[in-house]
């Protein structure tokens, strides 16, 4: 079975993007204090669902609005949407920038981009010749920050050989650079990308190499629908599990919180 708009397991109905927003969750800490971009729907998810569950420490601010633990429900697509505004404070834009490339507040970045490449850099500038792109996007935004942080962790919903290429064609955020002599060369203070969750799978890095290994498959997905939807050879282990499907409990707490259904489409 593939997972379309959405799948059932255990006579529970869930779309692929619940499944993302609970699977973010569950990497996050009681301690961590995350910070997101505009268009960010799934981690403003992630970070209330861990807070009303195994994380009620956690802090999380939302780019845009600046917003600090937005209360949420209804869910908005956008950091910018005044609704966040609903929330425990807000802080100056240029407050949040200085925590950003502090290093020793931010634990957690929420990143994605245009490309995503075997090391975990990413792209948010143009795809292709950057006088004559065939795409272009917001520029760099935050992403130069991620070397800061003390974890990173990309979300997309979009996995194809478009979106995870070999090599991005701008960095505007740091992964592991070029790999491991090149990452150590460069002496960055933050930890690196530690998780990468899409429609099709979870995956993490090995820590040897440095390159994109798969963790999970999401239920209905198979390995090699992964593989063939990934532009460059993604290192797969012999035993590859599946990601736990949400539970009743997670799938009405997100509920409650998505009360226009924005996660209930793909």
């Amino acid at each position: 079975m593939a997972v379309m708009a959405g799948s059932v397991t255990n006579d529970l109905a869930w779309s692929r993007s619940e499944l993302m927003a609970i699977e973010l969750a569950a990497h996050l800490r009681d301690d961590d204090v995350a910070v997101m971009g505009t268009a960010s729907a799934l981690p403003q998810v992630a970070c209330r669902l861990a807070q009303l569950t195994h994380a009620p420490g956690l802090w999380y601010i939302a780019g845009g609005t600046c917003s600090v633990n937005p209360h949420l429900s209804p869910v908005v697509q956008s950091c910018c949407d005044h609704d966040l505004l609903r929330a425990d404070t807000a802080i100056p834009l240029s407050d949040v920038v200085l925590l950003e490339g502090r290093g020793d507040v931010l634990t957690v970045f929420f990143a994605g981009g245009l490309q995503i490449d075997a090391y975990g850099n990413c792209n948010l500038v143009a795809v292709g010749e950057y006088s004559r792109p065939s795409l272009r996007g917001p520029g760099t935004v935050g992403l130069p920050f991620l070397s800061r942080v003390g974890r990173v962790l990309i979300y997309t919903q979009s996995h194809n050989r478009r979106t995870f290429v070999e090599k991005v064609d701008f960095l505007s955020g740091p992964g592991f650079l070029g790999g491991p002599a090149e990452w150590a060369s460069a002496g960055l203070s933050g930890g690196g990308p530690a998780l990468v969750v899409t429609p099709l799978c979870t995956m993490g890095f090995d820590p040897e190499s440095l390159r994109m290994r798969l963790v999970s498959v999401h239920p209905g997905v198979e390995i090699d629908e992964v593989r063939d939807a990934t532009g460059f050879d993604l290192l797969i282990p012999d035993s590859v599990p599946v990601t736990s499907a949400p539970t009743s409990r997670q799938l009405s707490i997100l509920r409650d919180l998505d009360t226009d259904g924005l996660l209930k489409g793909p």
